[in-house]
């Protein structure tokens, strides 16, 4: 099971949902932002494992954040097999949710 820490105001999160649909056996979303919880679950990887260092560097936050069992964090989206976001089709979080594209 491979643990997915995001957001879902976050687009490249958002992105993320509907390849993962029906997938509960391969991938658990966690949303940081809906609970205390979580976001001390994700900000204990952030502040301690090194894979977070160039996000930190640039001002990022570190999600979409993959946990796979093995215990391994990748902020890649392919290492889970899933597509990334470009960012190319929407203009903001509310034109990505609405489907616009040509930005």
């Amino acid at each position: 099971m491979i643990k997915i820490f995001g957001m879902h105001t976050c687009p490249y999160c958002d992105y993320l949902q509907p390849q993962i649909e029906g997938k509960e056996s391969e991938f658990t979303y966690i949303d940081i932002g809906a609970h205390v919880q979580n976001m001390h679950e994700f900000m204990d990887l952030r502040d301690n494992r090194a894979e977070f260092n160039h996000s930190k560097e640039i001002g990022d936050i570190g999600i979409p954040c993959f946990l796979f069992e093995d215990g391994r964090i990748s902020l890649d989206p392919a290492d889970a097999g899933l597509i990334e976001y470009n960012g190319s089709s929407a203009c903001s979080i509310e034109d990505h949710k609405n489907g616009k594209s040509g930005c």
